[in-house]
């Protein structure tokens, strides 16, 4: 595959571009990793986007990636049995890593990586407030825009407790998986 599907408008010719565009991709979805932080969190938000692309890869007939998917989303739940608070078991860097580039690697094997950003914005939203929080640190003198980075933690810093900010992060999660989904499907 040395192409990429853009929604409505159809396939972009990349050649061997399309080795730095996966490494940027992968990249970038690996920073979104940070959202490793609260109990439960990570694993709620990745099963869900995990499940979404299980539905990707179904509705692209490609059955052995969305059994992979599958899979990865039944051990994720398992894991999350787990890691609900408290927890006992931890996802750590090594846990995302190998997550994260699985993802990006199946965005690109469904040919849907355009659309990974909306299904995986929890993760993309994480990532920028990080970025956000360091530049503003950077070029305003030490001025911070959130309380603490990445933004899950801003949310705990105002008060809200862990559960409600693992549970809204979930609801987001599958609010957007759901809209990635129905776009991917109507824009092919």
């Amino acid at each position: 595959m040395v192409s990429i599907h853009i929604p409505f408008s159809g396939e972009m010719f990349l050649g061997i571009f399309i080795i730095p565009f996966f490494i940027l991709v992968s990249l970038a979805t690996f920073s979104g990793g940070v959202i490793d932080g609260i109990d439960g969190l990570s694993g709620g938000v990745l099963a869900v986007i995990f499940g979404a692309y299980c539905v990707i890869a179904f509705s692209n007939n490609q059955i052995n990636l969305s059994a992979f998917s599958a899979t990865i989303v039944g051990s994720i739940l398992a894991f999350l049995w787990f890691n609900i608070p408290p927890a006992r078991f931890y996802m750590g860097e090594t846990g995302m890593m190998g997550l994260t580039i699985t993802l990006a690697t199946l965005a690109f094997l469904t040919n849907s990586v355009l659309i990974l950003p909306l299904i995986a914005l929890p993760l993309a939203i994480t990532s920028l407030s990080d970025i956000i929080q360091i530049t503003s640190k950077k070029f305003r003198n030490g001025k911070k825009v959130f309380k603490l980075a990445p933004l899950h933690h801003h949310f705990e810093a105002i008060g809200w407790p862990s559960y409600k900010v693992t549970m809204r992060f979930w609801i987001l999660s599958v609010m957007f998986a759901i809209l990635g989904i129905i776009l991917f499907i109507i824009s092919k």
